[in-house]
């Protein structure tokens, strides 16, 4: 479904810096469980105050671990003051690119630094916070992070900015105030970007997606499922497996350690389901077989 890169590849099967660090001076979220991907990044300074050591943990698909793998990689050795430079494009660039529908693996690595830094300049108090208005409710999103990967990416459709932050992935309700975000971003470009089309015309524009045929959606559905489910179950002695399509009405089965959890609803409605949603169609629901 996507061309991942032999560097990708490379930090997906043989990541670096995973694990824990005790004792760690600074540690950061990003992402959600909720939105299906989440990291959690720790790191320790060497006595000439650079990072001396940095792990993370994450759950999600291939992409957040090559991407959080990648990060640690770029940031060990530095102050704190060059990693908070480091932007999610030097990421991808450093794992030599990513699927655009994948980018907001980067984005969420650089939001667990951030936090982490956070947490070690106030002590052990603080951490990433939302900052200003939610646009997205589906997802957390506020206003404030979608005029950030707008700007730093040069962004100009609302499919664009789904895909590196999952703003407007959900139900679609928000899909007008993203697009003012859009216009209001490149307006502050000047001329130029003003000639530019705006984000509406340019998606309308676009040619419109053809709609699935039953057998289409259900290969496409096993595709995510083994792609971007399958991989963080299995890590945990657990699995899933696609039982049914009828409609908009998908059936799995948890197998393995994931039938035995306590937190199996929790899986299928806010990581399968999630997952199915974001890649797939907005209207699936997602149940499992008892």
């Amino acid at each position: 479904m996507w061309d991942y890169t032999d560097k990708v590849k490379e930090h997906f099967f043989r990541p670096r810096n995973v694990g824990t660090i005790e004792g760690a001076d600074g540690v950061g979220v990003g992402g959600s469980l909720a939105c299906g991907d989440a990291l959690k990044l720790m790191f320790k300074l060497g006595p000439d105050g650079r990072i001396a050591e940095v792990k993370f943990q994450t759950f999600g698909c291939g992409s957040a671990i090559a991407s959080a793998s990648a990060l640690t990689e770029l940031i060990k050795g530095k102050t704190l003051a060059e990693a908070e430079r480091i932007t999610n494009k030097d990421v991808a660039e450093y794992l030599g690119g990513l699927p655009e529908q994948k980018m907001h693996c980067s984005v969420m690595g650089r939001e667990a630094l951030e936090a982490a830094i956070e947490n070690y300049r106030t002590g052990g108090k603080g951490g990433r916070q939302l900052e200003g208005r939610v646009v997205c409710t589906c997802f957390g999103v506020t206003e404030k992070e979608i005029e950030r990967v707008v700007r730093e990416n040069g962004l100009a459709t609302v499919e664009q900015v789904t895909n590196y932050c999952k703003a407007g992935g959900g139900c679609g309700g928000c899909h007008g105030e993203i697009e003012e975000i859009i216009g209001g971003v490149r307006g502050e470009r000047g001329p130029a970007a003003a000639a530019a089309p705006p984000a509406a015309a340019a998606a309308a524009a676009a040619p419109s997606k053809k709609a699935l045929t039953n057998i289409q959606k259900i290969q496409l559905i096993q595709q995510v499922l083994d792609q971007e489910v399958r991989p963080a179950l299995q890590a945990d002695g657990g699995d899933l497996e696609l039982i049914d399509v009828e409609g908009n009405r998908v059936v799995v089965a948890l197998r393995g350690m994931c039938a035995q959890c306590q937190a199996a609803g929790f899986t299928i409605a806010d990581v399968v389901q999630a997952k199915l949603r974001e890649f797939v169609s907005g209207e699936l629901t997602v149940e499992e077989q008892k």
